[in-house]
């Protein structure tokens, strides 16, 4: 925790160079006359073009931006099905049948910013400002925990008593949570985080300290939007922002996250944008990002902007965008939170969506402290799906999808480029399966409700018997290695993984 003055410590986050060194020719990878050239260029797309980019797509094939550009002019709607369809047919070729599900926690809701679709922005005076403290931290990892969740995302404020300093301290807390369950013993196993850019020096601290992946959202790719949205403190400056990933990579973090927040510009364009920072990612350091997420901009106390933005979008835009991401860059996870309403977030999932989140809380301190009722004066935004991990985990299993609290890739080395590769050859979806049955009989025996115990049983023993009859689980010989550890599980054991 810095001992700077808020303003004081604001005016030296940035370092020049660390943007410097990513530009070329003087400028970034993002040409927004070039965007619109390509949008507008790519109108009436011939079908049997547009059928031949489902194909690439379904190829396991990152797009180009033209191809990109093309979807996004679809009219058709026949064409659109196909593409919805192509979406969760990559989705499980890729991932297989699995939904991964996290909570956030947000730590802290001091800022130094001023953007003007933010609750916890430095000007609103609504906000009720805390941070926590480490038991604090602690006391909310054990209240996630008890609820069944594995993996955490952790949230900040950009602020001086939240610094990296603050950060790698707050990864350290919520990994030394061990509480006791019915049958096993349970912990958050990967610790993502959410959090302004910084600099390599500060990144290699949350690195050494075990950080999973590190998301940052653009926010919106349209350079004067994002001037106008975002017109003091640090993130004000666009490239710092947008290079953030680039120096997280540089750090030794080789799974990084990308997202925009979508209501700020026109959605088509950031779904372009995001392209663009893929394809910079995948030119620099030989892998795209390891997840994308699409936030819609909900209201926010005291943000007006939040409530009138021209560039709302509807549930219409909503999933074409997301169908258009999933088939642009077909080997990421692509992430639906609880920011939505549950009737969408139920037609999305079916889009191709890889992760979402459940008992969510994103006020400063509200799982420990346990109260229901969304708070605007102490959230960043407001959500659209409050239901329990136990209701949602019982819907996807109803709807055939299994939950899956797998961790195992990153202690395996399944990581950056290595995680690519398997992706992109529809290899990791295999031990995607196989980790999301361990994983569910874990919580069926930890935390399930006897409701979603019934439900949950029928599921499993659909997927165990998928695992039997794929002949590339005995070639491999992980089959016996498998059942081993399924039932070294249901004995009682936790935390296996293949």
């Amino acid at each position: 925790m810095s001992a700077m003055k808020p303003r004081e410590w604001a005016n030296q986050v940035i370092k020049q160079e660390e943007i410097d060194k990513y530009l070329i020719n003087g400028k970034d990878f993002i040409d927004d006359a070039l965007i619109w050239d390509q949008i507008k260029s790519s109108k009436k797309p011939d079908k049997s073009f547009v059928r031949d980019i489902i194909q690439k797509s379904k190829e396991i094939q990152r797009l180009d931006p033209l191809e990109t550009a093309s979807l996004l002019n679809v009219q058709d709607e026949d064409l659109w099905q196909e593409m919805f369809h192509a979406g969760l047919e990559i989705k499980r070729k890729v991932y297989d049948n699995r939904i991964v599900f996290f909570a956030p926690l947000y730590c802290s809701n001091l800022c130094v910013n001023n953007c003007l679709y933010c609750g916890f922005r430095e000007a609103n005076c609504k906000e009720k400002r805390r941070i926590l403290t480490q038991e604090e931290i602690k006391k909310e990892a054990e209240a996630m925990v008890n609820i069944g969740h594995k993996r955490m995302i952790i949230v900040f404020g950009e602020h001086p008593a939240s610094d990296a300093d603050y950060m790698a301290k707050a990864i350290e807390s919520v990994y030394s949570v061990k509480k006791k369950a019915r049958h096993g013993e349970g912990s958050i196993r990967r610790v993502n985080v959410n959090a302004a850019p910084m600099s390599i020096e500060d990144l290699k601290k949350l690195w050494e300290v075990g950080i999973g992946t590190y998301q940052v959202f653009q926010e919106t790719y349209h350079h004067e939007s994002y001037k106008t949205l975002h017109p003091s403190g640090p993130k004000s400056n666009y490239r710092w922002r947008l290079y953030a990933l680039h120096r997280a990579m540089d750090a030794g973090i080789d799974d990084v996250a990308v997202g925009a927040l979508f209501g700020l510009y026109d959605w088509r364009f950031e779904v372009m944008g995001l392209l663009y920072h893929a394809i910079d990612l995948e030119n620099r350091f030989g892998i795209g990002p390891h997840t994308i997420s699409f936030p819609r901009m909900t209201q926010a106390e005291g943000s007006s902007f939040s409530i009138k933005s021209e560039h709302k979008v509807s549930d219409d835009q909503f999933k074409k965008l997301v169908s258009v991401l999933r088939l642009s860059v077909p080997y990421t996870g692509m992430i639906i939170t609880a920011r939505e309403e549950q009737e969408i977030k139920r037609q999305v999932i079916k889009l191709g969506c890889t992760q979402t989140d459940a008992s969510t809380k994103i006020g400063i301190g509200a799982y420990s402290e346990q109260y229901t009722d969304q708070e605007k004066e102490r959230q960043q935004f407001m959500l659209g799906d409050t239901r329990t991990l136990d209701e949602i985990v019982r819907e996807l299993a109803q709807m055939g999808m299994i939950t899956s609290f797998c961790t195992s890739g990153y202690r395996c080395g399944r990581t950056g480029d290595k995680i690519m590769g398997m992706l992109k050859h529809c290899v990791e979806g295999k031990f995607c399966k196989l980790n999301a049955v361990l994983t569910f009989r874990e919580f069926l025996d930890d935390y399930a409700s006897p409701e979603t115990q019934r439900v949950g049983e029928e599921l499993i023993q659909r997927e165990i018997n998928e695992i039997k009859a794929e002949p590339f689980f005995e070639k491999s010989k992980l089959l016996k290695e498998f059942i081993d550890d399924y039932e070294r599980i249901r004995h009682g054991e936790r935390d296996i993984y293949l």
